[in-house]
């Protein structure tokens, strides 16, 4: 029983996420609810919302100009309306698919499709999809300039449309006859139809060929030579593009523009429209969407030929049976022949194995040597660099004794003063123990071997925003001018985490080890196959001596800031670790009193 009510609530869902994406007249909500209905309509196995959901998506693509896309979703609804002999579920494909071609200026693909539907719909006696049909077919006939067919089929929606009081299929028959009439120079019926589509959709909301009916008012207008009106009716078609994300649209008024302005004598905004009706027209029409498109065809026909070809497979089966029993007989031979071969290749191998017996030892002999001088090494790092922890630790630490009875005693005193600056110095004791305990657990879990490595594609003047805008507050409060923003674009394949955590040690000991009043520079530039990162600071540079063992736990390594910060050496020893994980390098050039700059070389993102 409650299997049986959960069914039917998931049900309803379906439909009414179907039923909303059908009126959406935004393409990203059309997306969102269809993408609803088919969660549930696929858990409750519904095929005829699933088909139905996918025809959304594709519609929502098509208006988008995502055609290949929207042709992926028509094929997978066809698929499914075909499973279903669903017929004229089909002939709602074949307009979608036969629209899509229309607009790739496939005239023959497209018509194709349009008739595939016309025939079934005419057979199927639906009035209504008939004469979307019609429509659609009259609509490629224009575009194509044979006007007189194209008036026709116009003509005989509208008719159908009218009888059904079908209201926004009535706007789209009379602005498309405004088009033909717009075409054949009949501007003043052109005009008047026009109105009247554009009416009706404003009342209805939908806002996708208004803007292509705007654009050919625009025309009509301009023609006229009433240019003040033209650049009205075109700026208003660009702008519900732009909007609405209607990239054919945009590229269409952008066109119109453009010959406007040009006739205006307003040259330079001509160009600027001409240009970006270019983009628009090479971002929808270039080859390799056309490429994909053809390919999602071939094989949409190739799965329509596989039911014959599976039919055929069975007698070669048959067929192939009796050549598999002879070729038995001679795979036996072979595998005997093999055998004897990998034999005598055996015997060979124990052979050399022997031979190679006394050389493996002396080699194990040589590793072994080496593993232990590297453990010797190895134990000498963990030695110095926990009596570094334990000596720098204990710095913060302390400042935390004792801190509830001297809080109690200052507000019993009213030191307010006092109170704050014990607050500032717990604030500063905090962020120095969770700096070091981060680059402490990033460094052990590196020399674990146990630090991910995940390399992607990485927008990296975005990750180095990122971390000066959490760098700000640290700089600010050392009254240091640091970059704002990187502007460069750079994008390298990397592990993102691991180049955040060298941005951000580098950016952070600039600050420490810079004075009041200094500055920090980030900057991203190439060079040859390598994005650089250049962090350069006025501050209090590092002693020569120091220079030979910067990035291992050799000599001294805890140093104090400007301001009194404590730090243990350990970021720079991770920024060089995380480096050669990510197959770079690392180059530094300091002078005592003048500043240090570091420059970290990431390969870059391949073409």
């Amino acid at each position: 029983m409650l299997n049986s009510k959960q069914e039917f609530t998931d049900s309803a869902k379906a439909f009414l996420n179907n039923k909303i994406a059908f009126y959406s007249s935004n393409s990203d909500n059309k997306i969102l609810f269809a993408q609803k209905s088919l969660e549930y309509s696929q858990k409750i196995k519904d095929d005829r919302q699933s088909a139905l959901s996918y025809r959304h998506i594709g519609a929502a693509h098509k208006r988008k100009g995502n055609w290949v896309k929207a042709i992926e979703y028509y094929l997978l609804a066809e698929k499914i309306y075909r499973k279903i002999s669903l017929r004229l579920g089909t002939a709602v494909v074949f307009l979608d698919l036969g629209g899509l071609y229309s607009r790739q200026n496939n005239f023959s693909n497209s018509i194709e499709y349009y008739f595939k539907a016309i025939d079934i719909l005419r057979d199927e006696n639906d009035s209504i999809r008939l004469a979307s049909a019609l429509l659609n077919t009259g609509e490629l006939y224009r575009v194509n300039n044979k006007f007189d067919s194209a008036n026709l089929y116009f003509e005989e929606a509208k008719v159908i449309f009218q009888k059904a009081n079908y209201k926004s299929r009535i706007a789209y028959a009379l602005g498309n006859i405004g088009l033909v009439n717009a075409a054949t120079g009949n501007h003043t019926i052109a005009e008047k139809n026009i109105y009247e589509a554009i009416s009706i959709l404003q009342e209805l909301g939908d806002r996708y060929p208004i803007a292509v009916y705007q654009t050919s008012l625009a025309e009509i207008y301009a023609e006229r030579n009433d240019l003040k009106r033209a650049l009205k009716y075109a700026h208003s078609a660009l702008r519900i593009g732009e909007e609405e994300g209607l990239k054919e649209q945009i590229r269409d008024a952008s066109l119109k523009l453009s010959e406007i302005y040009q006739a205006q004598g307003d040259y330079r905004k001509a160009y600027d429209y001409q240009s970006q009706y270019i983009t628009y027209r090479d971002s929808i029409n270039n080859e390799e969407v056309i490429r994909k498109m053809a390919d999602l065809r071939t094989e949409y026909e190739v799965g329509q030929k596989q039911a014959e070809i599976d039919l055929k497979q069975t007698e070669v089966d048959l067929l192939n049976e009796q050549a598999r029993n002879n070729q038995i007989v001679l795979w036996s031979v072979i595998v005997i022949l093999v055998l004897v071969l990998c034999l005598t290749y055996a015997l060979l191998k124990v052979y050399r194995v022997k031979v190679r017996a006394v050389r493996i030892v002396r080699q194990r002999r040589r590793i072994i040597a080496a593993q232990r001088d590297q453990l010797e090494d190895v134990n000498r790092t963990k030695d110095k660099f926990f009596s570094i922890i334990s000596h720098d630790i204990r710095g913060p630490i302390s400042n935390f004794q004792g801190v509830s009875q001297l809080i109690h005693l200052l507000v019993e005193s009213k030191d307010y003063d006092a109170l704050l600056k014990l607050g500032n110095m717990l604030d500063t004791s905090t962020k120095e123990v969770s700096s070091l305990l981060d680059n402490l657990l990033e460094w052990a879990m590196s020399q674990q071997g146990r630090m991910p490595y995940k390399p992607e594609e990485i927008k990296l003047h975005e990750l180095c925003n990122s971390n000066l805008s959490i760098m700000e507050n640290l700089a600010t409060a050392k009254q240091i001018t640091l970059t704002k923003k990187v502007k460069e674009k750079v994008k390298i394949t990397a592990d993102k985490n691991s180049v955040s955590t060298i941005i951000r040690n580098l950016l952070s000991n600039a600050i420490k080890f810079t004075p009041e009043g200094g500055t920090v520079d980030l900057q991203l530039n190439y060079d040859l196959n390598m994005a650089v990162i250049t962090v350069q600071d006025s501050g209090i540079g590092i002693p020569k001596e120091k220079m030979a063992h910067l990035f291992d736990f050799q000599g001294e390594r805890s140093r104090w800031g400007t301001g009194g910060e404590k730090g243990v050496g350990l970021g720079l020893t991770l920024i060089h670790e995380f480096v050669e994980l990510n197959k770079g390098k690392i180059e530094v050039d300091s002078e005592e009193g003048k500043g240090t700059t570091f420059r970290v070389y990431l390969p870059i993102l391949p073409e």
